[in-house]
């Protein structure tokens, strides 16, 4: 994988992790323009990126990581932010979500949660910090207002790349429970009945994209 932190002490610790739990580090990258030479030169199946990098300190992390979207598409990205920027997150899924993940800096520390999400991000799924979840969840309105409690809930784990499985442990409920309530959120959101999982991250998408 390929691995793009400016912070010298937080990337060396990043690659200790992403080492003990069996990933090969084969770029590290100081700045965005580091990270996409180093990308093109040794092909990595996953990169993870800071969004705010060298020089301007502002999005070029992740502008970095659209561009190489957009030259290798499918290729997965795991988007790092110190902060809850809504827009990053919607700019950085546009209008696919797949193999995409976005996560608050905070998150590095829990390093189960962390390395899930990585796992996730590399097998193609989508994942979104659950803060990132919260407080857009906070913000919506229309279609997401017609959501009721439990939907808005199965919804953010979905956001997050919980299975059913998972969300079933999570909320403590019913197989069916779980299956009733992911569908009542495809039909609120007006989620043409196509293959499921590609719906889910249809759902995912318009939770990013609401205004």
């Amino acid at each position: 994988m390929a691995l793009a932190e400016d912070s010298v002490l937080l990337r060396e610790g990043l690659v200790a992790l992403l080492q003990r739990f069996g990933h090969s580090v084969v770029v590290t990258a100081g700045d965005a323009e580091q990270l996409l030479r180093g990308v093109e030169d040794s092909d990595p199946d996953l990169v993870i990126s800071d969004v705010r990098m060298p020089p301007a300190f502002s999005d070029e992390g992740l502008r970095a990581a659209i561009a190489l979207r957009r030259l290798r598409p499918g290729l997965p990205v795991l988007v790092l932010s110190q902060y809850v920027q809504q827009t990053y997150a919607a700019e950085l899924f546009g209008s696919d979500a797949e193999g995409l993940g976005y996560l608050l800096k905070d998150r590095v520390g829990r390093i189960a949660e962390f390395t899930d999400a990585v796992a996730r991000v590399a097998a193609g799924g989508t994942v979104v910090d659950p803060e990132v979840v919260r407080q857009m969840l906070d913000r919506r309105r229309n279609p997401l207002h017609r959501l009721t409690t439990r939907e808005r809930e199965v919804l953010a784990l979905m956001a997050e790349g919980r299975s059913n499985t998972e969300i079933t442990r999570r909320l403590t409920i019913t197989d069916a429970a779980v299956a009733k309530h992911i569908g009542n959120v495809f039909l609120k959101l007006d989620l043409p009945p196509t293959e499921e999982g590609h719906r889910r991250v249809l759902a995912v998408l318009a939770f990013l994209r609401e205004p």
